[in-house]
């Protein structure tokens, strides 16, 4: 019998702000027995509750759909604002069993139109680096229904609302504003009152051309929508009936902590606010009107942020560094702190002093030769990378720097003349976006465990309203960077929600002539950011087929298609007549990265030619899946006129060699693998292009030695992949581990980032490859589990999270002539599950449970979800639908 879980809308469960016409209802499905399939299913949607329950009144049902999906599209009447609409789902399965979810709901946000409020700031003024404070008294004379609270700023705002924190951190998330800016959507029922109410906001612009935020211009904007019991309706809404506070604690216009100005120091003065301005009632005469800002009702297209916001996910306490207990400044004790490894996120205090105290905190990676935190931001210097509090002296005062994100491991305290004490006095708050942990990955070797822990720390750092490369230097999304980011996210979070907001966040500052800016968001026109990197437009094609193939969801090739097409057009139009290869274009080239050793001579650069090939076979098959027949066969045509190209120009046919570039004649590892993986090399040349890519040192970078490891471990080259991940000495992820690493560095030496998130997917390959988690078929409809089993494992497991539920793997080897193995296949989804078998070993039985299903060379008994046994070359394989199972092999030497 087969039951439904997890009901989402858009992948989410009980969205607050839906604001599409068409969402994805979908679910999970589990089974209280093997072979939980679906053959149909069915969804109803109702105004209320009861409404769906009794089944009157149902606005919209669905057709019964035949198959095996897990989703259906809304297709019915439109969908108005500010509506929670109750929705359940059907499902039979093969033998016509039916079973029915609990209701659930969505709620709608504000279409186009519904949007009353207006865009306020405290001045007409626009000032880089600026706070506003904003607060509106009201009445609410009736009992309250439900009240929905939406909320945007530019840049960020935290809000209250009668004194409780509501949302958040780092919101809205940043975006193109001129295409989309987002929204907040929050239900503050519980938190209104009957009577007298405050809604307050800290709002801040940065302005100062960074480089991960569109500069835009200073605004605040909320709309409340309350429902009474009676029916009636009352909307609050800011306009320049708002109050200002005329004196804020922030300072305005204090330096940027970064080379590159993404966030500033926070120069907070608490003398200069009474705690009160939260409540109703406050002094009105600490207070201005608010002003109109400067951006127009309609000028930026409001959208609700389907991204989750940013959360503390974890609370450390620091140790205190003992080495230095007789640093002074000014004649007051430097206090320094140590969390342990680097975390994005920022430290929080308590302390007891006298008014006018300024307590200064400053962060850094890494510490200097007396043992104080570095003035840097990771490997670039900065004077400016701390924030300050000024005490009012009236008792214990808490603080945290909380507007923008940090990325540090030590914290130095400069300014308070008494003790302070790790836990009581401070901590650290460790954040990010608040994206679920659905993987995970252990096995007998605890380098590799803190291996993946490093990684899934990386990617934590690193996903802050955006994917970013690193925390603290830049926190700008590139699209390489998050093309191998993806590799770890998607196998350990329920990251598709911030993966396309890579893909939406590029496709809305693609330019003219279809090429992207190297990083975005971003201010491209400023001159410190007026740069591209051809190569890295196009991983827009591999990530967005990552994605594809993760969700198995079409309206993501749909929606893309665009942008992607326009994109390697682009390349294409460049190409030179005589040779058909794409020439050195505009901006930067990088074929590999960091310290990259793929040889750049000549007018053509193979790197680029490989991904333009992989980019145009990926525009081919996502216009034959949605339909554009015609428009495949032709990219596909220019594929082949591409590759043709490649191996007439670029390729030495007799050394069996692909050559770095058109003037080179170095052969580099990387590119070679990068040509071996996407499959641009002659079939009858591949094994010796192979032999040769495998024997080299190991010269491929972070980003070619992606392709390098998956292609080792995809052509029985498994033990040489497994070596370059676990290698202790340098170069690699092994060294970085065994030096101390608990975060990944940007390349393999310890000197700039030492937290950046693209060398993170060693976690995916321990995954995919040791324990042999791999999708089958787009959205994991099937799956294939494939382990490696190193001589010095004596196990590893791993678990997945899907867009069906976790699959989840674990071997064991008791010895060279048996292997125990346990998975889990949600239901609707089938599997096939393949044991290399050790060299020199033959299968002599498997059992499943207490049933033989393979002895003396044949398929033995039946069980309930095994499919089929049988040999293939050196292989067991077994064929399994859906279940739990424990496994048995046994081996004869």
């Amino acid at each position: 019998m087969l039951t439904i879980t997890k009901l989402q809308v858009n992948g989410i469960v009980e969205p607050m702000g839906l604001d599409e016409q068409n969402p994805r209802l979908s679910w999970m499905l589990e089974s209280g027995k093997r072979m939980g399939m679906p053959a149909a299913s069915q969804v109803w949607v109702a105004l209320s509750k009861a409404d769906l329950e009794e089944g009157s009144a149902i606005l919209w049902q669905s057709e019964k759909k035949t198959g095996g999906d897990l989703h259906i599209d809304y297709a019915g009447p439109p969908l108005e604002g500010c509506i929670r609409y109750w929705w359940k789902a059907g499902v039979w399965d093969a033998e016509g069993e039916y079973a029915e979810s609990a209701p659930s709901f969505w709620e709608t946000g504000l279409y186009e139109g519904d949007w009353k409020a207006e865009w306020i700031w405290r001045s007409r003024r626009v000032q880089v680096n600026d706070f506003a404070y904003f607060r509106k008294d009201f009445s609410l004379n009736k009992t309250i229904a439900q009240a929905k609270l939406f909320m945007s700023a530019h840049h960020t705002v935290q809000l209250h609302v009668n004194g409780s924190r509501v949302g958040g951190f780092g919101s809205p998330a940043p975006t193109e504003i001129r295409k989309r800016k987002y929204y907040l959507a929050y239900d503050v029922t519980d938190q209104l009152q009957t009577g007298e109410n405050c809604i307050a906001a800290v709002a801040h612009y940065l302005g100062g051309d960074g480089q991960n935020y569109v500069n835009g211009l200073p605004g605040f904007r909320l709309q409340l929508h309350i429902t009474y019991t009676d029916g009636s309706n009352k909307l609050v809404k800011s306009d320049s009936t708002w109050q200002t506070l005329r004196e804020i604690p922030h300072r305005t216009g204090t330096p940027y902590q970064q080379n590159r100005r993404m966030s500033a120091i926070e120069d907070y003065d608490a003398r200069k606010l009474d705690p009160a301005w939260l409540l109703p009632g406050f002094d009105s005469g600490q207070c201005k009107r608010a002003v109109i800002a400067k951006i127009g009702k309609t000028e930026w297209p409001m959208k609700w942020q389907q991204i989750p916001e940013g959360a503390v996910e974890e609370v450390i306490v620091p140790l205190r560094i003992e080495t230095v207990p007789s640093l002074m400044e000014d004649g007051l004790p430097v206090h320094v702190f140590d969390t342990g490894k680097i975390v994005s996120g920022w430290p929080s205090f308590s302390l007891q002093g006298e008014p006018g105290i300024t307590v200064r905190m400053r962060y850094s990676e890494d510490l200097n030769e007396e043992g104080r935190v570095k003035h840097n931001v990771c490997n670039e210097k900065s004077s400016h990378y701390y924030d300050q509090y000024t005490l009012t002296g009236n008792g214990v005062e808490s603080w945290s720097p909380d507007i923008s994100y940090k990325a540090f491991r030590y914290v130095e305290i400069t300014g308070y003349p008494g003790p302070i004490e790790p836990g009581m006095d401070i901590v650290i708050h460790s954040a990010h976006t608040d994206m679920v942990k659905g993987g995970r990955f252990r096995c007998s070797d605890d380098l590799l465990n803190k291996m993946y822990e490093a990684s899934i720390q990386t990617q934590k750092n690193n996903t802050l309203g955006q994917t970013v490369d690193c925390p603290h230097r830049e926190q700008a999304q590139y699209l390489a960077d998050t093309d191998l980011q993806a590799e770890t996210l998607l196998y350990n979070f329920n990251a598709l929600p911030i993966l396309e907001k890579t893909l939406c966040d590029f496709a809305d500052g693609q330019l003219d002539d279809g090429t992207f800016p190297f990083v975005f968001p971003s201010n491209y026109d400023h001159p410190d950011f007026f740069i591209q990197i051809p190569e890295w437009d196009l991983h827009f094609a591999t990530l967005l087929w990552k994605l594809y193939n993760q969700s198995g969801d079409m309206r993501l090739l749909e929606k893309y298609y665009g942008p992607l097409r326009g994109m390697i057009d682009y390349f294409m139009n460049t190409a030179d007549s005589d040779t058909g290869l794409i020439p050195i274009g505009k901006g930067w080239h990088i074929s590999d990265w960091p310290y990259p050793t793929v040889d750049h001579a000549g007018e053509f650069l193979t790197v680029q030619q490989i991904k333009a090939w992989q980019a145009l076979r990926i525009t081919a098959e996502s216009a034959k899946l949605i339909g554009r027949d015609e428009e495949s066969d032709a990219y596909r045509a220019k594929a082949e006129k591409l590759r043709s190209s490649i191996l007439e120009h670029l390729y030495d046919a007799k050394l069996k060699r692909l050559r770095d570039s058109s003037g080179s004649e170095a052969t580099h590892q990387g590119v070679g693998a990068l040509a071996l993986l996407a499959g641009l090399i002659p079939d009858a040349d591949r094994d010796d292009v192979l032999a040769y890519v495998a024997g080299k040192t190991w010269e491929a970078k972070t980003v070619l030695s992606l392709p390098l490891l998956r292609l080792l471990f995809e052509n029985g080259r498994s033990e040489t992949a497994y070596g370059l991940i676990r290698r202790e000495e340098y170069p690699g992820w092994g060294h970085m581990i065994a030096q101390g690493a608990k975060t990944m560095w940007e390349g393999w030496d310890d000197i700039e980032s030492h937290c950046h998130a693209w060398n993170g997917y060693p976690a995916r390959m321990m995954q995919e490859y040791i324990v042999g988690i791999q999708a089958a078929a787009p959205g994991f409809e099937a799956v294939r589990i494939r382990p490696y089993m190193p001589d010095r494992l004596s196990f590893a497991e791993a678990a997945v999270p899907t867009e069906r539920g976790e699959v989840y793997a674990r071997w064991d080897k008791q010895d060279r002539t048996g292997i125990q193995v346990e998975l889990r296949i949600p239901a609707g989804m089938s599997a096939q599950f393949v044991l290399d078998l050790p060299e020199g070993t033959n299968p002599s039985k498997v059992t499943e449970g207490a049933a033989v299903i393979w002895e003396s060379g044949h398929s033995a008994n039946s069980t309930d979800g095994v499919v089929g046994c049988k040999t293939v070359d050196k292989s067991m394989v077994v064929e399994l639908q859906s279940g739990t199972y424990h496994f048995s092999f046994q081996l004869s030497v």
